[in-house]
């Protein structure tokens, strides 16, 4: 990589350690880190598929409260730097790499979590310094320990960021090539299954006896390969309308009847 590359990937990095805190622009998002740097590395397409199969990992994931969810910026951001890596070696395919990133950063993600418990232990002077300021009514110091908190969650992901940049990419390209066809084969079935877990979480929060026939037809139509992204989600807005329509007309004719079944769909009726 050139020194160029390398600092444009620290920064995607540290933007994406602290936006798994802020939840604000999205940079630690799997599908925007993997991106940032395929593109920054000249991997753009590549970068593409990583993110978007991590993203299907992560769908189900939210930061609620206190309780973190798994650490996908550090998984993004190193699955990402690896794939590069053993891309630029020059020795190994697109898929081995591709599959090899999507195995390794489930553990990244469970090792970023220890990261932020000792980052979050580091600012709890920081919060006493933010106190002091506060009694002084001393604005200016408030922003400064604020800023210097959440730099920390980006210094996180920058460090282990700027040590994989400096691996030479014939370490990682032997080390994929040595690895045997049933531990490849293995990580490419694991990195689908994995994903579909994705796909669990998210249909386990939004499932009703209403909205089970719908994930139904939606895995059936996306297995017809002439249909685009674009026609699928067509279709989804067409099948919701006639949802809604059909729900309206069935509690207009039912009279004083309170209640669908559906208590997601009631209350955005209320809304």
């Amino acid at each position: 990589m050139s020194l160029i590359t390398i600092i444009l990937i620290i920064i995607i990095a540290l933007l994406a350690g602290m936006e798994g805190i802020l939840d604000e622009f999205q940079f630690h998002q799997p599908l925007v880190a993997c991106t940032l740097i395929g593109l920054v590395s000249g991997h753009l397409t590549e970068g593409i598929i990583l993110g978007g199969s991590l993203q299907m990992i992560a769908l189900g994931w939210a930061n609620v409260g206190a309780a973190v969810a798994p650490d996908a910026a550090l998984a993004s951001v190193a699955s990402s730097i690896i794939m590069v890596l053993g891309l630029e070696g020059g020795a190994t395919d697109v898929q081995t790499a591709i599959s090899t990133a999507i195995a390794v950063a489930i553990p990244l993600s469970v090792a970023g979590l220890f990261l932020t418990m000792i980052c979050r232990t580091l600012t709890i002077p920081i919060v006493h310094f933010m106190d002091g300021a506060a009694e002084q009514g001393n604005m200016r110091a408030i922003d400064m320990w604020q800023i210097l908190a959440i730099l920390l969650q980006g210094i996180r992901i920058a460090i282990p960021a700027a040590a994989l940049c400096v691996v030479p990419a014939a370490v990682v390209t032997d080390a994929l090539n040595q690895m045997p066809p049933w531990l490849s084969g293995g990580m490419t079935v694991g990195g689908g299954m994995v994903a579909a877990v994705g796909y669990a979480m998210v249909i386990n929060m939004m499932s009703t006896k209403e909205t089970w026939p719908f994930f139904a037809l939606g895995f059936v139509l996306a297995a017809i390969g002439e249909l685009t992204l674009i026609a699928l989600g067509a279709i989804g807005v067409a099948l919701a309308i006639i949802y809604l329509g059909l729900k309206e007309n069935s509690g207009s004719n039912g009279g004083g009847s309170t209640g669908s079944g559906d208590p997601l769909g009631d209350i955005l009726n209320d809304y």
